[in-house]
C-alpha cells in the first residue's frame, strides 16, 4: 500500500507517522535482511540522521546484503559529516560523495530485492532534524507502483554516477584523501548552533521519570538509574550520539552533555543514551536530582540547548502559576501513559518565564 505522511505528526494516509515510519517499513518490517540492496540519497546528512539504522545496515550486508548511499559533499559548507560516513563505511556500506557547487536537492529511500522494489520520495534529508521535528512531506511507493512506473534503483543510480560530476568514494585506510575533505566534523570545536536549533523542550514528568526523586535515601524506591524518558523523536535535539556499546544485549548509542541543573545551581556533565534496538527512545540523565523532592508525576521539566552540547534544566511544580503558560507547548503524546512533549524557542521560552538567556555556570 501506498502511503503519505507529513511530519511531525500533522498528516498521514497510512500506518506510518512520518519518514521515520515510513523507512522502518522499508528496511525492517517488510524487509529480510540480507536480501537485495538498501539505498540512500540524500544531499544532506549527519550522524543522528541514521542512529535507528545503523544496525539494521550491519546485520543487512553481514548477511551478504548491501547498503548504496550517496551524498552531498562540499569543502565550504556543511552538507554531510564525517561521522555518518564513517559508521556507514564501518558498517560495510558504498558510499558515494558528490562535491558540486550546485547543492544536490535529491532526497530518496529505498529498497531492492527478489520482491520487488519500494520507494520513498521526500523532502527530509539524512539528519536528524530531517528525520523529526522538521516540517517535512514523504510519500512511498509500493512495489507495484514502481513496477507500474517502471522505476530500477539500479538505473537511477547507474544514471547519477554516470553524470559528469565529481563523485568521490571514501575509503577508511585512508582519511586524508580529498573525499574525506568534503565532509565536515560533527564534533569539531569550532562549530556552533544554529539559530533554529536554539529551543526548549517541555516535557511532561512519568511515574518512571521521577520516582526515584521523590524517594528517600536508601529505600529500594530509589535504586537504579535515575533518568527522564524524552520523546523517540529526539533526534534533532541533541549532539551526535557516537559513543556506541554494544557489550549488552541491545545496542545502545550515546554521548555527554553539560547540564545546568538551575534548580540545585549546579551544572553536571550527563550522558545521554538511545536504545537501538529495544525502545528507540532517548533517556536523559538526571542522576543529581534523585532524593531531593524536586519534581513528582504530572510536574513539567524544560530542558533548554543553548548550545551544541549545552543544556539548562527546570522544574516546574504543578502548583507553579509558570507552568500553565508553559504547558500548553508540551502538545504530542510519548507512548500511552498520558506523557506529552513540544518545542518552542528559548526566546520565546525566556520571555515566558522572565528568565535570562544565559547558563548558570561557565
Amino acid at each position: 500500500m501506498n502511503e503519505l505522511t507529513l511530519h511531525p505528526n500533522v498528516y498521514r494516509t497510512g500506518a506510518s507517522k512520518g519518514l521515520i515510519s515510513l523507512l522502518e517499513r522499508l528496511w525492517v518490517r517488510d524487509h529480510t535482511s540480507g536480501q537485495g540492496t538498501l539505498y540512500i540519497v540524500s544531499g544532506f546528512a549527519n550522524y543522528n540522521g541514521g542512529i535507528r539504522f545503523y544496525d539494521t545496515f550491519r546485520s543487512h550486508i553481514d548477511k551478504g546484503g548491501k547498503v548504496v548511499a550517496v551524498f552531498g559533499g562540499s569543502t565550504s559548507q556543511r552538507l554531510t559529516s564525517r561521522q555518518v560516513v564513517r559508521e556507514l563505511l564501518d558498517a560495510g556500506a558504498e558510499v558515494h560523495v558528490i562535491n558540486r557547487k550546485r547543492l544536490m536537492h535529491a532526497k530518496s529511500y529505498g529498497t531492492d530485492n527478489a520482491k520487488g522494489q519500494m520507494l520513498v520520495v521526500t523532502s527530509g534529508n539524512f539528519t536528524g532534524p530531517g528525520m523529526s521535528q522538521n516540517v517535512e512531506m514523504a510519500v512511498l511507493l509500493d512495489r507495484n507502483s514502481t513496477k507500474d512506473l517502471g522505476f530500477s534503483w539500479a538505473e537511477m543510480i547507474k544514471g547519477m554516477l554516470a553524470q559528469k560530476w565529481n563523485y568521490y568514494q571514501p575509503s577508511l585506510l585512508d582519511e586524508t584523501t580529498p573525499a574525506w575533505q568534503l565532509l565536515y566534523d560533527e564534533q569539531a570545536a569550532d562549530i556552533k548552533l544554529d539559530d533554529t536549533d536554539e529551543v526548549t523542550m517541555v516535557l511532561t514528568l512519568s511515574h518512571a521519570d521521577t520516582a526515584r526523586i521523590m524517594a528517600d535515601p536508601g529505600t529500594n524506591a530509589g535504586k537504579g538509574s535515575q533518568y527522564f524518558w524524552l520523546s523517540k523523536d529526539s533526534f534533532d535535539f541533541l549532539p551526535p550520539l557516537t559513543i556506541l556499546n554494544r557489550k549488552g544485549y541491545k545496542t545502545t548509542y550515546s554521548c555527554l552533555v553539560n547540564m545546568d541543573f538551575i534548580d540545585l545551581h549546579k551544572a553536571e556533565q550527563v550522558r545521554v543514551t538511545f536504545e537501538a534496538e529495544n525502545n528507540l527512545d532517548f533517556r536523559l540523565g538526571t542522576g543529581p536530582l534523585r532524593y531531593t523532592k524536586l519534581a513528582k508525576k504530572d510536574d513539567l521539566a524544560a530542558i533548554t540547548r543553548v548550545a551544541e552540547d549545552r543544556y539548562e534544566l527546570r522544574i516546574f511544580r504543578a502548583e507553579n502559576p509558570l507552568t500553565a503558560k508553559v504547558k500548553p507547548y508540551a502538545v504530542t503524546f510519548v507512548g500511552h501513559q498520558g506523557k506529552q512533549y513540544g518545542f518552542l524557542p528559548n526566546s520565546d521560552f525566556y520571555a515566558l518565564i522572565g528568565a535570562p538567556g544565559v547558563p548558570l555556570h561557565s
